[in-house]
């Protein structure tokens, strides 16, 4: 029975990654890092209202057998550039080196698709950083998962993401080959493919898009 670190609950993906943890007998406790105290009853969880901005002094709850991140935000919802890079670069490194010197044994990662420490655009230059700091610490076990656009039951609207979500949706069929990691994939499968990851012995620690579908069949 584990005990699983879960940062990102009420996401689009962390919601799904939640209520799988739940369900999954291989877990005793979840301990939700959050922002504020939120109305979840089940015994498995244990709720930690977290500062994001002084995480060492929760050094001594980072603590268990995995961890999940599944936090993520918007330039539109994080205007300020400082705090834009603090959500998206600065807290995700910041609780896998926790976790590592915790020595929790497995950490796995909500990415993007085309990540990369070294692109022009800082969504994925920082998915990229936060990659490659992930790798860096050593965890037993990694899973970064680099999903196209997310489909699922968002609380915000995104207008330009939903734009580009129909596109994709209708160019679907023709993205093949090197193509395929495009293709849009439903958040609740993205969560799947990380438990499953999580549970089995696989190989592999990065996944495109749709290698993430293929994880799960």
């Amino acid at each position: 029975m584990k005990t699983v670190l879960l940062f990102g609950s009420t996401g689009l993906v962390g919601g799904h990654v939640l209520n799988y943890l739940i369900q999954n007998s291989n877990y005793s406790k979840i301990k939700l890092f959050v922002r504020s105290f939120t109305e979840i009853n089940n015994p498995k969880i244990e709720i930690i209202k977290t500062d994001f901005n002084n995480l060492n002094k929760h050094a001594e709850d980072i603590k268990g057998d995995e961890c999940f991140f599944c936090i993520g935000t918007t330039k539109k919802k994080s205007r300020d550039k400082n705090e834009y890079e603090k959500i998206e670069l600065d807290i995700p490194k910041k609780i896998a080196q926790i976790a590592k010197s915790n020595s929790v044994k497995s950490f796995f990662f909500v990415s993007s698709g085309y990540a990369n420490p070294k692109s022009s655009s800082e969504y994925l230059k920082f998915k990229g950083l936060v990659e490659e700091e992930i790798k860096n610490l050593n965890f037993d076990k990694i899973g970064i998962m680099r999903p196209s656009f997310l489909l699922g039951d968002r609380q915000e609207q995104r207008v330009g993401e939903k734009f580009g979500i129909i596109i994709f949706k209708l160019l679907t069929p023709i993205l093949i080959g090197s193509f395929r990691k495009m293709r849009p994939i439903q958040s609740e499968i993205v969560a799947r493919a990380m438990i499953k990851l999580a549970n089995e012995n696989i190989d592999q620690s990065i996944f495109e898009s749709n290698e993430i579908s293929n994880l799960v069949g």
